[in-house]
């Protein structure tokens, strides 16, 4: 990847599959260069297919579960030397089923660690050095789940609860440094999560969901027009959101368990 070139340079994180590989291909068709990281070597071939559109893409192959893996991830952009214009927090991972009986405590913590720590530590090291010229945007996906208890991803929930908090907060932090930050918050999507989470029996992952194109798409556009989120997707979504800000949170957990509970999927 050169270091001469007048492109933008974005950071986009979880890009092998799902929203992210979205992400990473919206951006690539905007005009920006690209690094790309997941564990998954997927990421590999993602990286061939956005650089056969005039992109370049740097793929980088980590886990960012670890605090090597995003140190890994760091390493490679800083050695590029050029300034990161738009930072992709998108990696995350959820675990479905019962807290106390059906689910492995390693498992929770790879959660956290994924979808909090890292989150944290790549915004710790690559947002300073916008702050410093005055430019640039942030975007994390965090969730619609953040809006309220998720009994049977209880973990998940939380951690993106956190992500839509800490976006918020940051954005109030850097108000007037020229560095926006924006939370993206998707409902149900047609990806590999809930297979990925074990919960391939709950009603949510057997109803309907929003396409990951369109959902990156919204990101995109959110992230480039500085706003402070957005609830993509559909219109049930954006019901949901709205709806949470009025009810108690037990109100909303015995909704979510509907929604969430083992063996309540349509086979």
């Amino acid at each position: 990847m050169g270091t001469t070139e007048n492109r933008p340079l974005a950071v986009v994180t979880g890009a092998s599959s799902g929203i992210g590989l979205e992400l990473a291909r919206v951006f690539a068709t905007e005009g920006f260069d690209l690094v790309v990281a997941a564990e998954n070597p997927a990421v590999e071939e993602v990286a061939r297919e956005l650089s056969t559109g005039g992109a370049r893409v740097e793929a980088v192959r980590t886990d960012l579960a670890s605090y090597d893996g995003n140190e890994d991830l760091v390493a490679v952009v800083e050695h590029l030397g050029r300034p990161v214009d738009a930072l992709a927090v998108n990696a995350g991972v959820g675990v479905g089923g019962d807290f106390v009986d059906d689910s492995d405590l390693r498992a929770h913590l790879r959660v956290v660690d994924l979808n909090i720590a890292s989150a944290v530590h790549l915004a710790k090291r690559l947002v300073p050095p916008m702050v410093e010229r005055g430019t640039g945007r942030v975007l994390f996906t965090s969730s619609v789940a953040a809006t309220g208890p998720g009994p049977f991803h209880s973990v998940y929930a939380a951690s993106k609860a956190f992500v839509a908090s800490f976006a918020q907060s940051l954005r109030e932090e850097l108000r007037d440094s020229g560095v926006t930050v924006t939370a993206l918050m998707p409902g149900p999507t047609d990806t590999d999560f809930f297979r990925r989470a074990g919960m391939e029996d709950t009603r949510i992952a057997t109803g309907p969901k929003d396409d990951p194109a369109d959902v990156a798409r919204e990101g995109f556009d959110a992230l480039m027009a500085g706003k402070d989120h957005v609830v993509a997707g559909s219109l049930r979504n954006k019901v949901q959101a709205a709806t949470s800000r009025a009810l108690p949170d037990p109100l909303k957990a015995r909704a979510m368990r509907t929604l969430t509970e083992p063996g309540t999927g349509t086979p």
